[in-house]
């Protein structure tokens, strides 16, 4: 339906001709932006369950700077949505809205105003004038006019808005926060959170998250995704990142991946706008954030926190205030590795832990405080069935783009293993984002380019030492001819790696030997996990494919070592429950391999 007509089911002059369920009182929603349309879309259905006694429909108000998408959003939802300008021709009895800055026509239904985020929080520019003001506050009209009400998640909150706006006094109504409600409840299903993002069990998930606005982290550090996985090693961690809807709104998707070309090229999960971010929440190790309220959030639900930016818009002796005099800071002029992996230690997770107790009041019960509010104003008795259900969140399946290259850095201990054996310890800094493309070798420490046969970057093809087959031969025949023409086609590689359909792995080299590898026994640690909810496996983990046998390989060539023998591969981090929670404690992920020249030269 085109925004500027009118819309005549299930309102309008003859609506009752037409309209099915003869409703006993109508329901608007105010939908202003995405973030504000979603908090509602999230709630309300579980408010309304099976009250066909209340008709609803969306009106989409096209005032706001951050208004792209909300028609997009509401259609995409099977919503019903009216024009604007037809909110004055008819009679609500309740205006819902997340959205505090609409200018609602005049009349006599009261307007329930809930908060997009958490409380009150920050100080955000007035659309109607060059000041900032308190996010979260309606207009003095609706004020003077009794008829808002202000929804509050902590009895605190109704006090802060008292003094700093004294016509809020009386117009508060403690109803609690759904969406923490919902992360809370749904705590429990974090392994397939994570198993949904492809995160293996030796991973850990950095979760990125940026508020919108000068003095939010993306504003500041632009870099930082491309920062944390150009440090971070490839195995060990992922890098999500969480950016507000009004960042999308106003800049656009194009321009936003554009900013993160670099870390889009190296494996950053991009998290869409709506519904996707608050399972991606639970399934963080850390959150690297701001002053938004997904750092809150995180920090709520126990999940350390490093705070790359905070704004001095926070509102003082707020829980997000609060956690930021007392959260540890991410220093941008440092090398963040280390900074992430102290962030993991226990004892930085005490000082911010009770900032849940400051935000949010009698966790549980916000949807019946919701649903009891919103009947009361509608004059409406609540269903005779019980408090509405809080569900849990479904996981969410997001996919990076493939990684294609890395700069790959391994360490060889002779004889260094448990049996004696050589060890050989791999990080890969996808290329992408690697800082130092020249970095020294010794001391058994060797560096070079390795990419997939899919890398579409004619300088890493041409520079490229070793690379590896994009899908396993279905036999070894196959796989000796594709070694071949690998070699002969890039005369700057090599080896040349790739899996068997059957198992194992072969490595083929430019003096023409050929490498068999086996794993010795079932890998343990490895990252791929099985998907609690019976979903196809979607780890990129480091075990499967050629590229760990490939690195071992190399870099027992370059060392002058035997290509025979058993080798102990390590990249990732300890699995989860075997150790201390410090990234540097415990062995990593280790993969033991026999390497075997038994085959003939490569075909050519």
């Amino acid at each position: 339906m085109h925004a500027d007509l009118p819309l005549r089911v299930p309102v309008g002059q003859d609506a009752e001709r037409w309209r099915t369920f003869p409703a006993e009182r109508t329901l608007v929603v105010a939908a202003r932006t995405v973030v504000s349309t979603t908090r509602v879309l999230e709630c309300l259905p579980a408010v309304l369950r099976d009250d066909s006694r209340v008709s609803v429909v969306f009106a989409y108000d096209p005032t706001s700077a951050f208004n792209d998408g909300v028609l997009d959003l509401l259609h995409d939802a099977g919503c019903r949505v009216m024009p604007w300008s037809q909110l004055g021709d008819i009679a609500p009895d309740l205006v819902l809205t997340a959205s505090e800055n609409v200018d609602v026509p005049a009349g006599v239904c009261p307007v329930l105003v809930l908060p997009h985020g958490i409380g009150f929080q920050k100080y955000v520019p007035d659309s109607r004038a060059d000041r900032v003001r308190l996010s979260g506050l309606v207009p003095d009209a609706l004020l003077e006019a009794g008829r808002a009400w202000l929804a509050t998640s902590h009895p605190d909150q109704a006090e802060q808005l008292v003094a700093a706006h004294p016509k809020a006094a009386g117009r508060t109504l403690l109803v609690g926060d759904p969406c923490f409600d919902e992360l809370a409840a749904s705590a429990g299903r974090r392994p397939a959170y994570r198993s949904a993002l492809g995160v293996g069990e030796n991973q850990r998930l950095v979760v990125v998250s940026s508020t919108w606005g000068p003095t939010s982290l993306l504003a500041e550090h632009p870099d930082l995704p491309a920062r944390l996985l150009g440090s971070l090693p490839y195995d060990a961690y992922r890098v999500a990142a969480i950016v507000h809807p009004n960042v999308w709104a106003a800049h656009g998707s194009w321009q936003l991946r554009g900013n993160l070309a670099a870390a889009l090229d190296a494996g950053l999960l991009l998290v869409p706008p709506v519904h996707a971010w608050r399972s991606v929440l639970l399934a963080a190790d850390l959150v690297v954030g701001d002053h938004g309220s997904v750092t809150l959030y995180g920090a709520a639900l126990g999940r350390p926190v490093l705070l790359a930016a905070f704004g001095s818009d926070s509102v003082p002796g707020t829980a997000a205030e609060v956690l930021g005099r007392h959260a540890p800071r991410l220093d941008p002029r440092r090398d963040p590795r280390p900074q992430v992996e102290a962030a993991s230690e226990p004892v930085a997770r005490a000082a911010y832990g009770d900032v849940a107790e400051l935000a949010f009041s009698e966790p549980g019960r916000a949807l019946g405080r919701l649903r009891a509010a919103l009947y009361e104003l509608l004059r409406l008795p609540e269903p005779s069935s019980g408090p509405p259900p809080v569900r849990t969140l479904a996981p969410v399946r997001l996919t990076a783009e493939p990684v294609t290259s890395w700069q790959v850095r391994t360490r060889v201990s002779e004889g260094a293993g448990a049996s004696g054996r050589v060890v050989v310890e791999v990080e890969r800094i996808p290329s992408a984002v690697a800082t130092d493309p020249s970095a020294p070798e010794s001391d058994g420490l060797f560096v070079h380019l390795a990419c997939t046969e899919a890398e579409r970057d004619l300088r890493i093809v041409e520079s490229a030492s070793v690379v590896l087959a994009a899908a396993p031969a279905p036999a070894v025949a196959a796989a000796l001819r594709w070694i071949g023409e690998t070699l002969a086609a890039r005369p700057g590689c090599l080896a040349a790696a790739v899996s068997l359909g059957s198992g194992g792995h072969l490595v083929g080299l430019r003096d023409g030997r050929i490498v068999e590898t086996a794993t010795t026994r079932p890998t343990s640690a490895s990252p791929r996990t099985a998907d609690p909810d019976g979903g196809p496996d979607t780890s990129t983990g480091t075990a499967g494919g050629p590229e760990l046998p490939a690195a071992a390989v190399y870099a027992c060539l370059l060392a002058g070592l035997p290509l025979d023998g058993p080798v102990s591969v390590r990249a990732g981090l300890p699995l989860r429950g075997q150790g201390p929670a410090s990234v540097r404690s415990g062995p990593p992920h280790a993969e033991d391999l026999v390497l075997r020249q038994r085959l003939g030269p490569a075909v050519g």
